[in-house]
């Protein structure tokens, strides 16, 4: 009898604390969901020159759930403070704000860490990679490759929309193929969402390089160094991989469900959003079970922080000389938070072919320009298959390779098996595939769900169809 109520108090305990819980992250929707919108309002407004109205209706348009709010969403942009502000029903209100050479960060009230913008010209600086195409946009004269692109663009009859913005397609380094959305162009910087993952995965490689960060041995974050704190075993390995462990929930999916996990508090409601995935418990043994979050990279990015001298202007200074500028990447934006740490995990904007710039240098095994920017074997490493990784993810990069439900399922639908790519929400694509020396960049605000949504699947079967070797053959005859 005892053991029967200890249980029945045990369980009605733990259901009281997770419905407690709930109405704890229920209260946190409204500022989640118009702190989202408000944040990317603000960085395509003024640093990618966008109309307001056609980023807000295009984005909640691509996020599952969310037209069932929108009709109660207000937005505000002050276009001589350079801020933007946006209301649900009353119970939220966000408020993002832009610094000229830093994009723009959400203002929760709290101290804003000042930085100073690093004073070097990426634009003027000597490249490294040789140039990937002239001054004007470049079209192709394959026409399978033009109809290709003509695809991509093109309206299904019925919605969803694609609303693709920008691809560049680059074959043996140079521009083969391009093409923009009305009102973009190859100077558009373009928000990457979670392709920016990527690129602190980059950055965490050159720093392996370096000697100042170690892959396999205990990530160097402060809150973890007690001796019985069991969150010592986290590696950058893990980190990476997104096998730290810790309680933050998902980030697989933008959607009006994801506003409830912790992770998203984090990003929306937090000013020091390292600080608090870095006080996070885990939830399971690290390296013991795969869980995509955003936590993971954001606690990278302040490592990296750490490592190129502790300050925000450290960080970007080190972006700019030791990655941006090797590769010509001259328009780029990494976005930082109220206390000066990269939201890394998904706040870079760059024009399509900086993007494609970074495709690059992971198709050429790291070298640009004969000199070696990331580690001998990191690219390598970047793709290798995750253990229990369901979409084929690899450290820092979606992976074809291995034997996960992702990757075969991307193989059946024409992508080349040693394809890997960096991946954003709302279909940001940059895929390399070595064996048909292609970088394939795809941008837009296509919607979550359905997997053929953005086109991409069709884009990338189009392309290797009409560049490979056996379409050149074709067309010699």
């Amino acid at each position: 009898m005892f053991r029967r109520n200890l249980l029945l108090i045990l369980a009605t305990t733990t259901a009281l604390g997770a419905l407690a819980l709930s109405a704890a992250r229920a209260r946190d929707v409204p500022k989640i969901a118009t702190g989202f919108v408000a944040n990317i309002l603000c960085s395509e407004t003024f640093v990618s020159g966008q109309q307001p109205d056609r980023i807000f209706r295009e984005t909640t348009a691509a996020m599952p759930g969310v037209s069932l709010i929108t009709w109660a969403m207000d937005y505000h942009v002050d276009r001589a403070r350079k801020e933007t502000t946006v209301t649900l029903l009353g119970l939220g209100r966000s408020h993002a704000v832009y610094r000229e050479g830093l994009g723009c960060y959400l203002d929760h009230g709290s101290a804003v860490a000042d930085i100073s913008v690093p004073s070097i010209d990426v634009r003027s600086s000597q490249a490294l990679l040789p140039d990937i195409a002239g001054p004007s946009v470049v079209t192709s004269a394959n026409p399978q490759l033009a109809a290709a692109l003509d695809r991509a663009f093109a309206e299904p009859e019925q919605p969803p929309k694609r609303a693709t913005k920008a691809i560049v397609v680059l074959r043996d380094g140079r521009v083969v193929a391009e093409r923009y959305a009305e009102g973009y162009g190859i100077d558009t910087p373009i928000l990457g969402f979670s392709a920016t993952k990527s690129v602190i995965s980059a950055l965490t490689g050159i720093l392996v390089r370096k000697g100042a960060l170690t892959l396999d041995q205990s990530a160097p974050v402060a809150a973890w160094q007690g001796a019985d704190d069991p969150r010592r075993a986290i590696t950058v390995d893990h980190l990476l991989r997104h096998t730290a462990g810790l309680a933050l929930g998902s980030s697989l999916q933008a959607s009006l469900g994801s506003v409830f996990e912790p992770v998203n508090r984090m990003k929306f409601m937090e000013s020091d959003m390292a600080a608090f995935a870095e006080s996070v418990q885990l939830e399971t043994l690290p390296g013991s079970h795969w869980n995509y979050n955003d936590g993971n990279t954001v606690i990278l990015s302040h490592l990296v922080r750490d490592a190129a001298g502790g300050k925000a202007a450290d960080m970007l200074r080190f972006a700019q000389t030791e990655l941006f500028a090797p590769l010509g990447m001259r328009n780029v934006t990494i976005e930082l938070d109220a206390a000066g740490n990269a939201e890394g995990s998904s706040q870079m904007l760059a024009t399509a072919r900086d993007w494609a710039r970074f495709g690059q240098l992971y198709l050429n095994d790291g070298v640009a320009g004969g000199k070696r920017i990331l580690p001998e074997g990191w690219v390598k490493y970047s793709a290798s298959p995750t253990s229990n990784a369901w979409v084929g993810m690899g450290a820092g990069f979606w992976t074809n390779l291995g034997d996960s439900f992702g990757a075969n399922y991307r193989s059946q639908h024409g992508w080349p098996r040693d394809a890997f790519f960096a991946k954003g929400t709302m279909g940001q694509y940059v895929i390399i595939i070595p064996s048909e020396k292609l970088v394939i960049v795809r941008l837009g605000r296509s919607p979550n769900g359905p997997p053929e949504a953005d086109g991409v699947f069709r884009l990338v079967a189009d392309v290797v169809a009409a560049t490979g070797d056996k379409a050149k053959l074709a067309r010699s005859k």
